[in-house]
């Protein structure tokens, strides 16, 4: 009966071990950037720009396969 519960506490010691290194293994969480929708905005009226520029490329090549 002794050498059972010897067993568990020798289990809850490496148990805790593990657990404590892990979590100190792990990387700090990154900050997130806060963009503004002026920010937003603009990235999306520059992706559409180019997608009308691509856009315009294809039609003046038709022979071009899609």
């Amino acid at each position: 009966m002794r050498n059972q519960f010897r067993m568990m506490g020798a289990g809850m010691v490496m148990t805790s071990l593990l657990l404590g290194l892990g979590g100190c293994a792990s990387e700090a969480p990154k900050s997130t950037s806060t963009m503004t929708p002026e920010q937003v905005r603009g990235h999306a009226d520059k992706a559409f720009e180019k997608l009308k520029m691509e856009e315009q490329g294809r039609s003046a090549d038709p022979a071009m396969p899609r």
